[in-house]
């Protein structure tokens, strides 16, 4: 049997003197009742898209340096913190190529100009994104398409690319390349790329956007053009296969989310499944809504099934419509789509920054993104939403990053998943320590034997007002300065994975 390695003997090491040292500390410090404990931190999901397709959050260019590219990441994730936000969705495989070391899809052309060119210096931009959110208390879920294989029909792809290993799985339509969806290699590929993911990676959750079925393209002539899958459906019906091609082809998806959420928790039971379909599931789903494409029936993603199968952990159907007119109004969608999740998984909408940069009649406001922001707390059953996209944060246009500095004043925990685990963690153990001199509170916590915690919630009572810090599941120690240092209370509570929360250690500063 091999033996522990270097690095985790060192990392158990530092854990047993924490714990050593900490006993101490806490024989410091008065323990107070649970009777004083705070006020329970709000739970939201706050996240946040980044889009790597056509360079279209980050990289922001090609040609763009290791230490660049790192840069501007960093930047997003800081943007991402500063604002007390507490997710990232980072696109990784947008047309059947990989933003992170992968033996199966080749280096996105995205990242370096070529598809196939690995970066140079070496790096590996998932590994660090995850390692980079995490320092930050920030969940990172990994983004996948999972049936694009090219955005441009004519754009030469990489010899290890399915078009040229596999070309039979891949149909040309419009201006792009797909994989088709009724293929079972198809669906093999993809869960082969998602597991390999989610075995290496310490990542968060996995999602998939609104692209099963493309979205219909049309000839010179405006005619809908057909998806060239004729010879598959063929194939099925010589099979003995009695469904239309509409019904077909819906099974098809609907197999592909059923396997995807097996497959991953039986990998990692803790990592979150979601998925952001078109927003609108048929149109006259809720009666008032008229007009809009039929997901149903032209992409063939019955999302409203997979929400209530519980095939996914949070649905973020995308409602970037304004809350009027009733045709395609916000309030009314969100209110339908919590009405069909009947087994109680997350509902996080889908918001549109990317509309405050565009004109003409399909061009909304900060103030319009405030007030959704304001309807999804007020709507039982909806606990958090997700803004498209990362360039709209970043060039803080109408002056997004202040409104939401101020809708976000207060940090806030991820909903918890109880399907997933319900045992919260023991109690942490913690301490207080005042340096009057320096006007420091100095707060340690460690965990109870090998617990994994994902993030601290640290509150701190000062003239009897609590105030709250969440910090990452690494941190050991946070620092209170100059009118914080002078709080007659402390509590720390340790949150997992799975968003289940410890009884707080509540202690008194000495």
């Amino acid at each position: 049997m091999k033996g522990p390695s270097t690095s985790d003997y060192l990392a158990r090491m530092v854990i047993v003197v924490a714990l050593l040292a900490l006993p101490f500390l806490v024989a410091q410090a008065q323990i107070i009742p649970d009777s004083l404990r705070p006020p329970p931190v709000a739970r939201e999901f706050r996240g946040i898209w980044v889009a790597t397709v056509r360079n279209m959050d980050w990289p922001s260019r090609q040609d763009l340096s290791t230490e660049e590219q790192q840069q501007e990441l960093l930047a997003i994730l800081d943007r991402a913190a500063s604002l007390k936000m507490n997710a990232v969705v980072f696109q990784i495989r947008p047309e059947a190529d990989a933003l992170y070391e992968s033996k199966y899809e080749p280096w996105s052309r995205y990242l370096t100009g070529t598809q196939g060119k690995r970066p140079d210096p070496a790096w590996d931009p998932l590994e660090f994104a995850v390692t980079e959110a995490h320092k930050r208390g920030l969940e990172l879920h990994a983004w996948f398409n999972p049936y694009r294989a090219a955005y441009w029909r004519e754009a030469p792809t990489a010899s290890t690319h399915v078009t040229k290993r596999r070309p039979a799985l891949v149909r040309p339509y419009g201006q792009y390349l797909w994989m088709d969806p009724s293929l079972p290699e198809v669906r093999r590929r993809m869960m082969q790329t998602v597991l390999d993911v989610v075995h290496r990676y310490d990542i968060d959750g996995v999602h998939l956007d609104d692209y099963f079925y493309p979205y219909p393209e049309r000839d010179a002539a405006g005619a809908k053009i057909e998806f060239p899958d004729s010879s598959s459906y063929a194939a099925y019906r010589r099979g003995g296969g009695k469904l239309d091609k509409a019904h077909w082809r819906r099974r098809n998806v609907d197999i592909l989310i059923r396997e995807f959420y097996a497959s991953v928790k039986g990998e990692k039971m803790w990592v979150k499944v979601g998925i952001s379909p078109f927003g609108i599931w048929r149109p006259a789903n809720p009666p008032t809504v008229e007009a809009g494409i039929d997901s149903y029936d032209e992409l063939y993603a019955d999302s409203r099934k997979w929400l209530s199968e519980a095939w996914v952990d949070y649905l973020t159907p995308q409602l970037y419509w304004p809350v009027q007119p009733p045709e395609q109004s916000y309030p009314v969608l969100l209110q339908w789509w919590v009405g069909q999740n009947a087994k109680g998984r997350h509902v996080w909408p889908g918001l549109a920054l990317y509309k405050l940069a565009i004109t003409g009649p399909r061009k909304m406001s900060a103030d319009d993104i405030v007030q959704e922001v304001q309807i999804t707390r007020d709507t039982p059953g909806a606990t958090g939403h997700v803004h498209f996209n990362a360039r709209i944060l970043m060039d803080n246009v109408e002056g997004i990053a202040g409104w939401l500095a101020e809708l976000y004043a207060e940090p806030a925990l991820t909903p918890a998943s109880p399907w997933l685990d319900r045992i919260p963690p023991g109690r942490p153990v913690a301490a207080a320590t005042r340096d009057t001199a320096a006007r420091e509170l100095t707060v340690r916590f460690a965990p109870q034997a090998r617990q994994k915690i994902a993030r601290w919630v640290v509150q701190t009572r000062v003239a009897g007002s609590w105030r709250a810090t969440i910090l990452p599941g690494a941190d050991r120690r946070y620092i209170l300065k100059d009118a914080e240092s002078n709080a007659d209370l402390v509590s720390v509570t340790a949150v997992d994975r799975s968003g289940n929360a410890s009884a707080a250690a509540i202690v008194r500063p000495r």
